[in-house]
């Protein structure tokens, strides 16, 4: 009873702290989950689960004060979700330590990126294929789609696999390829973290990973 509530305790500081950096936490979430006992398929889905949550609640914060970005998530987020899905249903297939490898790589690689520093970017007026120019919230941006969309739906097949929303992936490929200013960037990302969360959480559960009584404790 008492890890229960340590754990509990935990999962609700890291969703509060991540969620307002619009960020998922799956990559806390996961580790603490494995350390309780989980295996790490279950410790995938059960992250996913409640990714799912924080990420509604800090969806719903970030909409109102209007910096939730619909169109550019109804955009690029689609490939990241559906890649989602298959990499929840086919990690199966993979070995829990494999996924444990994944996800420390893939966690390295998330946190070189939130490294790069973010330059002005100049707004290229000509219009070109593959480069969406974007008005919202008072801003100018240019979201560059050959790139964006490719690597969103291959961070999305690790996400759904390990069990993270690959937030801390996703503002900064908004932010340093597509010139998306931070505050929008968070917005965006809590809304496509959910989507992205809830299609990881399916392709898990129909594997059988869920473990209600666990989650529900």
């Amino acid at each position: 009873m008492k890890e229960v509530i340590l754990i509990s305790l935990a999962v609700f500081l890291i969703g509060l702290v991540m969620t307002m950096s619009g960020r998922g936490g799956g990559n806390f979430y996961v580790p603490l989950l494995v350390i309780a006992g989980l295996g790490m398929h279950q410790a995938a889905t059960m992250g996913q689960f409640i990714l799912m949550i924080a990420a509604l609640t800090g969806m719903l914060m970030f909409n109102k004060n209007k910096l939730v970005d619909w169109k550019l998530a109804l955009v690029i987020d689609p490939p990241t979700d559906i890649m989602a899905f298959v990499g929840g249903y086919f990690s199966g297939y993979l070995s829990g330590i494999h996924l444990k490898i994944i996800l420390a790589v893939f966690l390295v690689l998330a946190g070189f990126s939130m490294l790069i520093k973010i330059k002005d970017r100049p707004i290229q007026k000509e219009k070109r294929l593959g480069y969406w120019h974007r008005n919202f919230a008072g801003e100018e941006y240019v979201v560059n789609l050959w790139y964006t969309i490719p690597v969103t739906a291959l961070a999305g097949l690790v996400a759904g696999a390990v069990g993270i929303s690959c937030g801390s992936f996703k503002i900064p490929l908004m932010v340093l390829l597509c010139g998306v200013p931070m505050r929008i960037a968070v917005g965006t990302s809590s809304a496509m973290i959910a989507a992205t969360a809830i299609m990881g959480f399916i392709g898990h559960t129909m594997r059988g990973h869920f473990e209600p009584q666990f989650a529900f404790r």
